[in-house]
């Protein structure tokens, strides 16, 4: 048996590295420490902390708020967050104008008066910046 499952996982090796528990939870000592924050959970990690700034509700402004910051971020109108310089990458810059226009055609005729206005108005400037990034080139 042990021939059969070499053949079928040639290839590659599958190691468990969990840890086994036993049935019975030891308790902690009274003594024992709190976690340090390198070992919090790290679902936790990314929520904010008093003291800074609390995120907005996410609704369909704050989307396409998003979604055009990534598309100013890859025609190189505003600094790559990661590296603090600009970097101009206009197939992406075009892709995410594309799914802010499918957006748009998607929700037509579901969007209040002023998500309308406000989704139109940055496409228009989007392209107008991409169209002027593409002739600079």
């Amino acid at each position: 048996m042990a021939a059969d499952e070499k053949k079928a996982g040639e290839g590659f090796t599958v190691n468990d590295r969990r840890r086994v528990r036993s049935e019975a939870p030891e308790a902690a000592p009274a003594h024992a420490e709190a976690p340090k924050e390198s070992e919090a959970n790290p679902a936790e990690e990314h929520r904010p902390r008093k003291g800074e700034g609390e995120l907005p509700p996410v609704d369909f402004s704050t989307f396409v708020l998003s979604l055009a910051s990534s598309a100013l971020v890859h025609l190189g109108e505003v600094v790559h967050p990661e590296t603090g310089e600009p970097a101009r990458n206009l197939p992406l810059a075009r892709q995410t104008i594309d799914m802010l226009a499918m957006l748009q055609e998607k929700t037509r005729g579901n969007l209040s008066k002023d998500e309308a206005t406000y989704l139109e108005s940055i496409l228009y400037d989007l392209r107008l910046r991409c169209v002027a990034a593409c002739q600079s080139k």
